[in-house]
């Protein structure tokens, strides 16, 4: 495994630097965001812009985009400004976060402000398979929560300490099923939805939810779409500013692409993967209202969470590492939440039929266990050209998302190598 990286560009170097090159970086995404912008018009008027994340719930993928417009009902503010709902000032993370901060802000024109509207989170039906049945089981009274059938009927029920706040197809599953496996640890199974879709229901039924744990477990539960739900950090941080925050990320073009399989094996009638990624093909311009592009823009959305949580605060995994290492993830993932680390290669062997590892109990001889068959699905052939467009797309937000976690997942690394 490669040494972490240092706080900064990509590469370990700090981010202090020459005049020259900062200007040139700055220059270089100035006219990627504005290219973005270019891809999200309908119309050919300012009221046809749109921003990336507040789009309807029809924004997802294979269903039906309506060219309706969605002005802004917020205007930009300056670092540490409070923002709607008296949020607090933004957490104080050293130089990279605030030249993200500064440059996210002043190429956002008031327009393309990503507001925080209760219809602008992704309502995707496939992001879950959590029922609102199960939901309501696990949070009536008396309930033991979802969590693992382990979890004994004894302790007590508590906000959980620790979320897996995305993003979808990025390895949340695979994650949360290994993080059970440790003794300290108590997580809810189905996906509660709590912070974008059952806030209205209060704080008693999400704890509810949670399993039963004993004085020194950590409460957890997974819901991947809060990371591109705008009000989530907000909502979040007024429940417990230490909370500790979890975010698998993936490849950005191979993660667009697993979320239209998924959707494709619902809906076998919806467009290609090329027709849904383009607004216009022949000038290559990307379609970055679509849900499946747009989760993929990181730093976007990680420049929300930062105005109420310090990176000290947020663990970034590698979904890539998840699957060729997971003992190696799981440990940052121990050390993260405070834990010994009892989940190690012990607990993995690699499914070759399914490409990824499964798990096993280390003093059993019993079959692993492995994910269901929704996971590890075949994705359909994509023209190389679109994913080449993809990648150029992708590639100046990923090294801002790079500056801002102080840590270079090399997904560009993917395209050199062909």
């Amino acid at each position: 495994m490669s040494p972490p990286a240092q706080p900064g560009v990509p590469g370990g170097r700090g981010s202090k630097g020459p005049p020259a090159r900062k200007l040139l970086c700055m220059c270089s995404l100035s006219l990627c965001l504005t290219y973005l912008c270019y891809s999200l018009m309908g119309g050919t008027g300012p009221a046809a812009l749109r921003s990336p994340a507040a789009l309807p719930a029809s924004a997802a993928p294979g269903a039906p985009r309506s060219p309706t417009a969605f002005p802004a009902t917020a205007a930009p503010r300056s670092a540490g400004a409070p923002g709607p709902s008296a949020a607090p000032p933004r957490a104080s993370n050293g130089s990279r976060e605030g030249a993200a901060d500064t440059w996210l802000r002043a190429q956002l024109a008031p327009g393309e402000v990503i507001t925080a509207q209760s219809g602008a989170f992704e309502r995707d039906p496939q992001e879950s398979s959590t029922t609102d049945e199960e939901l309501s089981r696990a949070g009536s009274p008396g309930s033991r929560g979802g969590g693992s059938s382990t979890t004994p009927d004894y302790g007590e029920k508590r906000l959980p300490q620790a979320l897996i706040i995305g993003v979808k197809k990025g390895g949340t599953r695979a994650l949360l099923e290994a993080i059970r496996a440790h003794p300290d640890v108590r997580a809810v199974g189905t996906e509660p939805h709590f912070f974008d879709r059952n806030y209205e229901k209060g704080l008693e039924w999400y704890r509810n939810v949670m399993p039963k744990t004993l004085e020194g477990q950590i409460t957890m539960e997974k819901t991947p779409s809060y990371f591109v739900t705008n009000e989530a950090p907000r909502r979040i941080h007024s429940m417990a500013k230490d909370a500790k925050l979890i975010v698998v990320v993936r490849d950005p073009v191979t993660r667009a692409i697993s979320d239209y399989t998924q959707t494709l094996s619902k809906k076998p009638e919806i467009p290609t993967f090329e027709v849904l990624a383009f607004k216009n093909r022949t000038l290559g311009l990307i379609d970055a209202s679509w849900s499946a592009i747009r989760i993929g823009i990181y730093a976007l959305h990680l420049e929300n969470w930062l105005q109420y949580f310090p990176l000290s605060q947020i663990l970034f995994v590698s979904g890539e590492r998840l699957i060729t290492d997971p003992a190696g993830e799981m440990a940052k993932v121990q050390d993260f939440l405070g834990l010994k680390r009892i989940v190690t290669e012990k607990h993995f062997y690699f499914n070759k039929t399914k490409g990824f590892p499964c798990l096993k109990k280390p003093e059993d001889s019993s079959a692993p266990r492995c994910l269901g068959k929704s996971k590890g699905r075949t994705h359909p052939k994509i023209d190389p050209d679109v994913i080449h467009r993809l990648r150029k797309f992708y590639k100046p937000f990923n090294v801002m998302f790079y500056q801002m976690t102080g840590q270079d997942f090399q997904w560009e690394q993917e395209e050199s190598d062909k």
